[in-house]
């Protein structure tokens, strides 16, 4: 983009299924850059959160939901330019605080539950829903 724009080097487009993951994204990039120092110089569109621009000068970041990414379709605007794209990663694993209770609190339940389902004479009790 360089010898192609006078406003910035780098585009970043990204999308998002809802305004919130739009926000969060956004939310995520102006933390990360904040983290190592980089401050953007100006931010728009954070409350509609449809498509949201941060500029930090020599990179600028459209996020947009899926809709309005294919609508004004940034990447055929600037098709000359290179172009890379990036898979998203997968999330990493939470450390759990407590091992998950085992299979025999299941079938403690399956177990009450089939009791309840019957009548002292053996009978099974059919739940009217």
């Amino acid at each position: 983009m360089k010898k192609m724009s006078s406003v910035c080097n780098y585009f970043v487009i990204a999308s998002g299924t809802s305004t919130t993951h739009v926000r969060a994204i956004s939310d995520n990039i102006i933390k990360k850059l904040a983290e190592r120092g980089q401050k953007a110089w100006h931010v728009e569109g954070e409350r509609e959160a449809s498509w949201i621009l941060l500029d930090y000068g020599d990179v600028v970041a459209h996020i947009f939901l899926e809709d309005k990414r294919e609508f004004y379709s940034l990447e055929r605007l600037w098709a000359d330019a290179p172009q890379e794209a990036f898979a998203e990663s997968p999330p990493k694993a939470r450390p759990r605080s407590r091992p998950r209770p085992k299979r025999k609190v299941k079938k403690a339940i399956v177990r009450k539950v089939k009791k309840a389902g019957r009548r002292k004479s053996g009978k099974r009790i059919i739940p009217s829903h």
